[in-house]
């Protein structure tokens, strides 16, 4: 997921995106524990992916 992809958005979709994303993390951090998570590198990505997004909703509150 780019930036680019998510500027566009309203503050709604990105709100719904993010409560998406973040149950994504918790549920590779709960495979990381459990030893189930094969592909540690997913976890790195979705936490950015989050970052990305808060980044986008704080962009649209300010304008």
């Amino acid at each position: 997921m780019k930036y680019t992809d998510l500027k566009d958005k309203s503050v709604a979709e990105l709100n719904k995106l993010l409560k998406e994303k973040k149950l994504e993390v918790f549920t590779l951090r709960v495979k990381l524990k459990t030893m189930q998570l094969t592909n540690t590198a997913e976890l790195k990505a979705a936490r950015k992916d989050v970052a990305r997004i808060k980044t986008a909703i704080n962009a649209a509150r300010t304008k």
